[in-house]
């Protein structure tokens, strides 16, 4: 689990050492935000990168560091790059190793609704269900006999 003090520490030296923030007021920043879906963010329009907070508490150090590495990028490359040659060449020579470094969620521990269906799979909500849901893993549309049962997280 990595410290956000050490992180913020990382961040900005990669923007230092890479995106130059003494550039005036084109300069480039880091912060922290509440991403419970994604892990970081390359904020072409303020020049600002964030790491979700949460990702910072659950990951490993290269891990974290790795999306640090991932988001510089796309600040290198641009906006037009997306993920496509450019950037990958800018983020392999940046030391990224490619590949997602998480799955699904990334804070699905902190979402106060969980969800069951009968084939018990577990579902995850940030935010209370207002509709009935079935399980997609169960069903490819939607189903009765799949609903998913939800209660908040005590």
């Amino acid at each position: 689990m990595s410290e956000l003090q050490r992180v913020r520490g990382w961040a900005d030296a990669l923007i230092r050492h890479h995106l130059d923030p003494h550039f005036g007021a084109g300069a480039w920043t880091f912060g922290f935000d509440n991403a419970k879906r994604r892990a970081g963010l390359c904020n072409y329009t303020d020049k600002r990168i964030t790491v979700s907070k949460y990702l910072a508490e659950k990951f490993e150090d290269d891990e974290i560091h790795q999306v640090l590495l991932h988001e510089v990028a796309h600040a290198l490359a641009g906006p037009a790059a997306a993920h496509g040659a450019k950037w990958q060449r800018v983020a392999r020579e940046l030391g990224y190793v490619g590949g997602r470094t998480h799955e699904g969620e990334i804070a699905h521990e902190r979402a106060p609704w969980i969800g069951h269906c009968p084939g018990g799979h577990e579902h995850f909500r940030f935010r209370k269900p207002v509709r009935e849901a079935s399980c997609a893993k169960c069903a490819r549309g939607f189903s009765r006999a799949h609903l998913i049962a939800w209660q908040r997280r005590s």
